[in-house]
């Protein structure tokens, strides 16, 4: 009971991921201009521009993505990055600590880390329900990374705020986001959701993922 309660806590840690040369490109095609997908407004988002998911959370997919990370009780943001990015974890390493400074790399690994944390201090508090089997598999990071590149869609591209709120649910993702202001800064917060965005771009080309988290490569 207490690790169905603990386990949507670490959906908020939201996974991340690898790759770089075309995930600029494949930004640009996410952004065409179609229809909002159910539940999503375009509502300001605090970091990541308009971009607000309002409906039930995908808590298999959070429950997988808390097993990849070592589970509720030793989740491990890096834990999660090797798991996704594979033999490639080491590059992504490398390339968000070019594009961002290794001192903002290390806050945003222990920022996610508190974000498990603190989640799972809500989620018990709200006794969420949770379901028994993760989906999908935990051990499979392509297709984990995928379901979470799916989850951040709004129909009108990526967003990393509407991936949040779809792991834990918007409310939760709110104070969280508060949370974090008060342990480690604005500033923090904001890299943490910078980072992250750039960690699921770099997935989703390395992948080639298309909209629905679907590798389009051979």
């Amino acid at each position: 009971m207490k690790l169905q309660r603990t386990v949507a806590a670490i959906a908020m840690s939201v996974a991340t991921l690898t790759g770089i040369a075309s995930a600029s490109s494949m930004s640009g095609d996410m952004m065409s201009h179609g229809a909002l997908l159910p539940h999503v407004t375009m509502s300001p988002s605090r970091f990541s521009g308009p971009g607000v998911y309002t409906g039930a959370p995908a808590l298999p997919v959070t429950l997988s993505m808390i097993v990849a990370g070592g589970g509720p009780a030793h989740f491990n943001a890096l834990t999660l990055v090797k798991r996704l990015a594979g033999a490639k974890t080491g590059a992504e390493v490398a390339s968000l600590n070019k594009k961002f400074g290794a001192a903002k790399v290390g806050t945003f690994l222990k920022v996610f880390n508190f974000v498990v944390a603190d989640s799972l201090k809500i989620v018990t508090a709200k006794h969420v329900a949770l379901p028994k089997t993760p989906s999908p598999n935990p051990n499979d990071g392509k297709a984990l990374a995928g379901a979470l590149w799916a989850a951040g869609q709004t129909g009108r591209g990526f967003n990393v705020e509407v991936l949040l709120d779809r792991a834990v649910s918007h409310p939760i993702h709110v104070q969280v986001m508060k949370d974090i202001d008060a342990k480690f800064g604005i500033a923090a917060d904001a890299d943490y959701h910078a980072v992250l965005t750039q960690a699921m771009h770099d997935l989703a080309a390395v992948y080639h993922f298309n909209t629905m988290g679907r590798s389009t490569s051979m």
